[in-house]
């Protein structure tokens, strides 16, 4: 029996764990709780494990699954191939709701992120729960979002989500995101291939919901996407250095809260491979635009 205990931090989703120092030598039980774990609250959160670098995050997250590499386009951290390095000492603001590259066919199944600098207060990173956004939808509803598909790209316009103290710095940091260009049709609702639960595929970067006109599939996405993030559904983490947090990657969106004032905040993150989304129909997603097979395995 190990001394890892969890315990919710919110309603709906997120549990805080302790009892365990992470690193790459856990045994596999102690690594089977960690996965029941994220299954059942979507994300977790662990404290002070500031004894992590960036090789032992890496040697941690290689038990929860094979890795991708760093990003699509993003470049990684120095020569580690795997790490993302989210710096944002430049000011800039991406923070709208969304699920981690979903622009491509094979989104990550989760994601591992590490608090390397926070600023004193502020820049807090939020959590919502998309399987308890699609079981707290109205039936009717659910039978309509069930049959929708929706385009996911990384091509559109950066600016209007991305704002910093030096424009021409961010004119160039979208250039690099959209360098190679990618669009996937996912299916509004994936089915959950661990858990069998429908969550809603949506997010910041799905710009049109399939076969529906600009306006139509707008207000669709607004609606649904307002389900998702209503409070109740969500959870607020307040990052103190040596934080590691997992999430779901198949059951939530996040985001961060830009109120930090520019003070220095940076993380790392560590996508685990994901699998095709499967929407209720059976059918998988379909690439539009761009091959992600140099970014990330599909999960078996």
């Amino acid at each position: 029996m190990s001394s890892l205990h969890v315990s919710p931090v919110a309603g709906r989703i997120g549990a805080e764990v302790t009892g365990v120092r992470l690193g790459g030598d856990l045994p596999a039980d102690v690594v089977a709780e960690i996965r029941l774990a994220l299954l059942t609250h979507k994300v977790i959160f662990f404290r002070g494990q500031e004894h992590l670098d960036e090789h032992g995050q890496e040697a941690f997250a290689r038990l929860l699954g094979e890795l991708t590499t760093a990003h699509p386009t993003v470049p990684s951290l120095g020569g580690n191939g795997h790490i993302l390095d989210l710096d944002y000492s430049g000011g800039q603001k991406v923070d709208r709701w969304h699920t981690d590259v979903t622009f491509v066919d094979r989104p990550p199944a989760a994601s591992v992120l590490r608090a390397v600098t926070v600023p004193p207060a502020g820049g807090d990173t939020l959590w919502a729960n998309t399987v308890a956004a699609y079981e707290y939808l109205p039936a009717d509803l659910r039978h309509l979002v069930d049959r929708l598909r929706a385009v996911h790209t990384n091509r559109f316009d950066y600016a209007r989500v991305a704002a910093s103290d030096d424009p021409e710095q961010e004119r160039a940091r979208a250039e690099v995101f959209a360098s190679t260009v990618f669009e996937t049709e996912h299916p509004v609702v994936r089915v959950h291939p661990e858990t069998g639960e429908r969550s809603i595929l949506l997010g910041d970067f799905a710009r049109r919901v399939a076969g529906l006109s600009t306006v139509t599939s707008d207000s669709i996405i607004r609606l649904i996407q307002d389900q998702v993030t209503a409070v109740e559904n969500t959870v607020r983490w307040r990052w103190a250095p040596g934080d590691v947090a997992v999430w779901d990657n198949r059951a939530t969106q996040h985001r961060v809260v830009h109120d930090f004032g520019g003070r220095p905040r940076r993380l790392h993150r560590i996508t685990i491979a994901g699998d095709v989304p499967v929407g209720v129909d059976g059918r998988p997603s379909t690439v539009l635009t761009g091959d992600a097979a140099a970014y990330s395995p599909v999960a078996a």
